[in-house]
């Protein structure tokens, strides 16, 4: 039998049969001329390719065909066996032959009529067809095709094998150099095909059929297979619809799987079921309902895999009777309830996965539980108390408890857990100091303890010898470093961290030479630390809300090649940004919002040309707009915000520039003229954004789940997102002295969320355009000159929260209906000429005349009353819209001094 790597849990399912040939061939007879002279034929037929079997798992690739000489006694050639009496070949054996070629319809190799074992798998047939003469074989029990790039229909004369015991004819997924599933070629199972198989295979013990495609195969064709088959799999055969349950009940049935068939839909049987089962794996299948105590029969199940399917209900007790039990995957799914504690009971269990579900309580206290567990994960549940002491004495190799509620000390490592390699305890409440005896888990590489309520130091000696450690991740807790100690000298001995993370706890210091050669994530956010440069080779650097004063030194643009994310803001930089960055910088984005840095942007950003996101607002930065930005054609998000930027913003240089980007904040500058038309025209990426069915997505590098913030103005306050929708999109450009009309063409970003326009000179009427931006969920064109009625048209924008033309010169009355009924005065205020709800002022014939002009805030003292309607607008009750309240996490709000931090809305979506 051929084994099988599974390719949904990366377990090795090994069957071993021993077969007792007879003695070796007798000297006196040798291989047919005819029989030597088929298989030199078939042996020209094809070159000899290493990479034709690079996949090969079963031994080195071998070209065996290459022993194959004229003259010589073909039962001598390397893959051949002969019968011992009449010299017919009876076996051939070119698995991993690394043969490359078009597998020929009508060789000579099909006149090999003895032949009783085939295996040609691991070669590479260039998309051969299986040719209708491999049903010629009479003889043949054991024929493997798999993974030999052959494609097209399996021919329905392979069911006139009637002596086959195993057949072989799997596929294996492509995947491309960066791991995607990549076409290749395609076997398919037609109707004839299936049911020849079932109706005349009578002997047959194995069928492999894994990757061919049997969309058109109604799963009830299987209800008649061979009482005889041990070994039945199916994976990711696209089968669609109810299986029926007696395939589950085969009374010889030892290895069943159906995975990756994920319209595949049934239920296990709920009595009468007992059966030889020793492996059963139906992971992403739309099999639901409840696990039936039926499983308890199970008796000689070693494996149970169920995992990302749509089961439901306690998990049995009866489980705990499968005393050979080894290995049980139920994660992705939806049990509920506590786990049984007749689980602990599994002496053989070694690896144990439930995450993703919903089940609850405390972990059972039974002495001596799981006592050879290996792997445990249990996160991402609701379970709840302290942890049990058998935890940490069995030999774990990796234990996950993450996004619990787990409370209590962790407790301190037994020495049975020496070989421990990753431990995960993130999101859940556990208090106290990390455990001294994390320093004696020498074996570990991953550690995450982030987001608990972990205080107290962290000793210079805690991980001096945990030497293999790559990923550690302390964050969002409230832990210091032991005094004269700083970042660097107590990780000194982790020299191959690739990932570290101590952002919001309390530490202090400042950071020197950088001790790991292949740090890629570093994030030491909302502490009190100085000091940077020596991150050469790091990709993603996050030291935003500290204590970091000075320069931004010029090292930063000699690691920039590396280097993908940069974010600084929210500290005490000043001076020029760096003009070093260089080509092939890598830089995808560029957050240095909150500083005191001077001087002119630098054009020596233009060299990183992935830049998606470049945040320079709140500083005290001196230039002209930089139009040498259009040559960022990945930039989406641009924030100048609360700076010195001044004159006017010209047509672009460059046509079709800047199509991507979706948030513009260029407000609170001093730019003048009319607005930049040349350049709204072209924000293509406002326009018509469509849901493309992934669900939410966030900028930012998923390797890391690592994700880019940007600080904006919505609807009268400062945010800082933590998180930027792939789907969010704004403009402003308020507080800055723009004049003229407010152009038709913005009407054509029917895809934007927020529009501000206020606190500039701009005249003329609203264009009636506006009822084209349909998303737009806040508008504010208020403190303008802007003349005429409200367009009735904007009553047509449904997801408008909040609407404000305050301080203009408009007439005529309100808009009735739709959300323009929640609008209060604040909207409308000094607006002499505006009639009808919600103002006082009723509509008549006499109150449609010019009204006086409006005020004009410009002094220092009016700054506050900008943003009144912002705060006016949370008292009363206005909502952030669809685009907050369904998707966007935490936020950040600041309002002048003293800041604000307001936690508007903060979501756990679960993933699946």
């Amino acid at each position: 039998m051929v084994g099988y790597h599974s390719p949904t849990f990366n377990l090795l399912l090994c069957f071993h049969f021993i077969s007792v040939l007879c003695s070796p061939p007798s000297p006196t007879h040798l291989c047919s001329p005819n029989q030597s002279a088929a298989l030199f034929q078939f042996k020209t037929h094809f070159s000899i390719n290493q990479t034709a079997s690079k996949d090969c798992e079963y031994s080195y690739p071998k070209a065996k065909t290459t022993s194959w000489k004229k003259g010589t006694d073909c039962c001598l050639w390397d893959g051949v066996s002969c019968d011992n009496i009449t010299g017919e070949v009876i076996s051939l054996d070119l698995s991993c032959s690394c043969l490359s070629g078009t597998f020929p319809s009508n060789t000579t190799f099909f006149l090999l009529s003895s032949l009783q074992r085939l295996d040609l798998s691991f070669n590479d047939f260039r998309k051969s067809k299986i040719s209708s003469n491999f049903g010629r074989f009479p003889s043949l029990t054991h024929l493997n095709l798999f993974y030999s790039w052959f494609s097209g229909p399996v021919p329905h004369e392979i069911s006139y094998l009637s002596n086959l015991v195993s057949l072989h004819l799997s596929d294996r997924p492509i995947t491309d150099l960066i791991g995607f599933q990549a076409p290749g070629p395609i076997l398919k199972l037609e109707k004839s095909a299936v049911n020849g198989i079932v109706r005349n295979l009578t002997k047959v013990r194995e069928i492999y059929l894994d990757g061919i495609d049997m969309s058109s195969i109604d799963p009830n064709s299987f209800v008649n297979l061979s009482y005889s088959l041990a070994s039945l799999s199916l994976c990711r055969c696209h089968l669609r619809g109810k299986l029926p349950d007696n395939i589950f009940k085969l009374p010889n049935i030892e290895y069943l799987s159906l995975d990756e068939n994920s319209k595949l839909t049934g239920q296990f049987p709920k009595s009468n079921w007992s059966s030889p089962l020793v492996i059963l794996s139906a992971s992403m299948t739309s099999l639901s309902g409840e696990l039936p105590e039926s499983f308890g029969d199970l008796k000689s199940l070693a494996g149970l895999a169920l995992f990302s399917s749509n089961f439901s209900g306690s998990i049995p007790r009866s489980l705990g009777n499968l005393t050979q039990l080894e290995f049980l995957f139920l994660s992705y799914n939806y049990f509920s309830g506590k786990i049984p504690s007749s689980l602990t009971n599994l002496a053989k269990l070694g690896l144990l996965s439930l995450r993703w579900n919903q089940l609850e309580g405390s972990l059972p206290e039974t002495p001596n539980a799981f006592p050879n567990l290996g792997f445990l994960d249990l996160s991402n549940n609701l379970l709840s108390g302290t942890t049990p002491s058998w935890l940490y004495t069995i030999p774990l190799v990796l234990l996950d408890l993450g996004n619990n509620q787990f409370i209590g000390h962790i407790s301190e490592f037994q020495n049975r857990l020496l070989s421990l390699n990753m431990l995960v305890l993130k999101n859940n409440s556990f208090r106290g100091p990390i455990p001294s005896s994390i320093s004696k888990l020498v074996n570990l590489s991953f550690l995450d303890l982030s987001s608990n309520k972990l205080n107290g130091t962290i000793s210079s000696d805690m991980f001096s010898e945990l030497h293999s450690l790559q990923h550690l991740d302390l964050s969002s807790n409230t832990l210091s470093l032991s005094s004269n100690n700083s970042v660097t000298y107590v990780l000194q001995g982790s020299k191959n961290l690739s990932v570290l993370d101590f952002s919001n706890n309390r530490i202090r210091g400042r950071l020197s030479k950088f001790p790991w050669k292949d740090i890629e994530f570093l994030n030491l956010r909302s502490n009190f630390i100085e000091g940077i440069c020596n991150a050469k080779f790091i990709e993603i650097l996050d030291l935003s809300h500290n204590d970091f004063s000075g320069v931004i030194p010029q090292c930063i643009g000699s690691f920039s090649q590396s280097l993908s994310s940069l974010n600084l803001k929210m500290n005490k930089l000043h001076g020029a940004i760096p003009s070093t960055f260089a080509k092939g910088c890598a830089l995808k984005n560029l957050n240095l919002n909150s500083n005191h840095l001077e001087g002119p942007l630098k054009p020596s950003i233009t060299n990183c040309k992935d830049l998606q996101v470049l945040d320079v607002g709140n500083n005290m930065m001196n230039d002209s707009f930089p139009h040498w930005i259009e040559a960022l054609s990945e930039l989406q998000v641009l924030v100048l915000r609360s700076n010195k930027f001044h004159g006017p913003i010209t047509a672009p240089t460059s046509p079709q520039s800047l199509l991507k980007l979706r948030i513009v904040d260029l407000s609170c500058n001093n730019f003048f003229g009319p607005l930049p038309t040349g350049y709204i025209k072209d924000f293509k990426g406002m326009i018509n954004i469509l849901d493309d069915g992934k669900g939410v997505r966030y900028m930012g590098e998923r390797n890391y789940s690592y994700d880019y913030s940007v600080a904006i103005a919505v609807k009268g306050f400062e945010i800082e997102l933590m998180k930027i929708l792939t789907i969010f999109t704004s403009i402003d450009l308020s507080s800055n002295n723009f004049e003229g009309q407010i152009p038709r063409d913005i009407g054509e970003l029917s895809s934007l969320r927020g529009l501000n326009l206020s606190h500039n000179n701009l005249v003329g009427h609203i264009p009636s355009s506006l009822r084209n931006m349909t998303r737009l969920e806040w508008l504010d064109l208020s403190s303008n000159q802007l003349s005429g009625q409200i367009p009735t048209g904007l009553l047509d924008l449904t997801f408008l929260s909040s609407f404000n033309v305050s301080y203009n010169q408009l007439v005529g009355p309100i808009p009735k209906g739709k959300q323009f009924n929640t609008f209060e005065n604040g909207s409308y205020h000094e607006n002499e000429g505006l009639c009808g709800v919600p103002l006082s002022r009723g509509c008549n014939n006499n109150v449609l005349g010019q009204p006086p002009p409006a005020p004009w805030m410009n002094s220092q003292e009016d700054d506050g009353s900008k943003l009144e309607f912002g705060w006016k607008a949370v008292a009363i009750g206005y909502g952030f819209g669809f685009i907050f309240g369904a998707a966007i996490g935490c936020a950040r709000l600041r309002s002048g001094k003293p800041k604000w931090l307001v936690t508007l809305f903060e979501a756990r979506r679960r993933r699946r």
